[in-house]
């Protein structure tokens, strides 16, 4: 990983390279492909917050964060949440920090959008990313989105 780690927006000049992103072929079942998520965003734009993953030029992977939702889904809105909705790291690009980079982004945003916690949910099992989550401090909520398990990282107060 170099310093040069950078998120760009998706445009017209990038959603072919950003379609065109590929994960590993044992990982596909784990992860949606890229134009599912730009699709989901296009129908939620003020919640989805779809970004490429670049090191200097070179594109390396693509997340998308979610913001405020209703995550029980009742339409009570007493469980509003924001974190990590999709995380796709190139096949072969994986190992080298773009997975931690990406998490560190998104939880500043939330950080910055006032937020405390970061949520995101993975596919359970040995081939899943659950040990690179709980390495990141992610805990385990108990919950299932899906046949998801839901992690949540506790981020602090803005500034401290």
């Amino acid at each position: 990983m170099t310093t040069a780690l950078r998120l760009e927006k998706i445009t017209a000049d990038n959603i072919d390279a950003a379609i065109g992103l590929k994960v590993r072929p044992d990982q596909e079942h784990l992860v949606s492909p890229v134009v599912k998520s730009l699709a989901e965003a296009y129908v939620h734009p003020g919640t989805a917050w779809p970004r490429l993953i670049l090191d200097g030029d070179r594109l390396v992977g693509f997340l998308m964060a979610f913001f405020d939702i209703d995550f029980a889904g009742d339409g009570k809105g007493t469980d509003i949440r924001s974190g990590l909705w999709r995380l796709n790291i190139a096949a072969g690009e994986q190992g080298r920090g773009y997975g931690r980079f990406a998490v560190e982004s998104v939880a500043a945003e939330i950080r910055r959008r006032g937020g405390t916690r970061l949520t995101t949910s993975w596919h359970p099992g040995e081939e899943g990313p659950e040990r690179f989550y709980l390495g990141l401090g992610f805990r385990l909520t108990g919950e299932m989105s899906g046949d998801q398990r839901v992690g949540e990282l506790e981020l602090g107060r803005a500034g401290k």
